[in-house]
């Protein structure tokens, strides 16, 4: 037996929209990065990008299991010294609630070339709204057992 490679011709992708509404942030975002790098296909590769394209609305809906909204805290640094930068993650949520979503995410995703191109991939919406309609989008219902089609 060979071992199977998927071609870039043989890629089909497609759209899928998650109602985060209500969901757990890190459940939500370890289903969303699945679909993101492909791992729901047959014909999945690990070093290539067969996944699909996701849409998350209701952003601002999400929820967080225990005292994540009062203890979570996110960082950057400036590069400066002194530059240490925290964000409670209360404060995301209540300006852009989207981003919370982006940073689940992208921590689930690979960490090189790769992985960037899976997270373009995403497209998060704090409301109900969202202009891919055009594409087609799947309904992906997330549940506590796993993802239904």
């Amino acid at each position: 037996m060979r071992t199977y490679s998927v071609k870039l011709s043989e890629i089909n992708r497609e759209w899928f929209v998650v109602d985060a509404n209500g969901l757990t942030l890190g459940r939500m975002s370890c289903e969303v990065a699945k679909i993101l790098r492909g791992k729901h296909k047959p014909q999945y590769t690990p070093h290539m990008d067969t996944g699909d394209f996701v849409i998350v609305v209701n952003a601002e809906k999400i929820k967080m299991t225990g005292n994540k909204m009062d203890q979570k805290v996110y960082y950057h640094h400036s590069g400066y010294l002194g530059g240490l930068k925290e964000k409670p993650i209360a404060k995301v949520m209540a300006e852009h609630p989207e981003q919370a979503v982006f940073h689940a995410v992208k921590g689930m995703l690979p960490h090189n070339k790769l992985g960037r191109a899976m997270f373009k991939k995403l497209k998060v919406y704090a409301g109900a709204d969202h202009p891919h309609v055009a594409q087609g989008p799947k309904i992906l219902s997330i549940n506590t057992q796993g993802v239904s089609w």
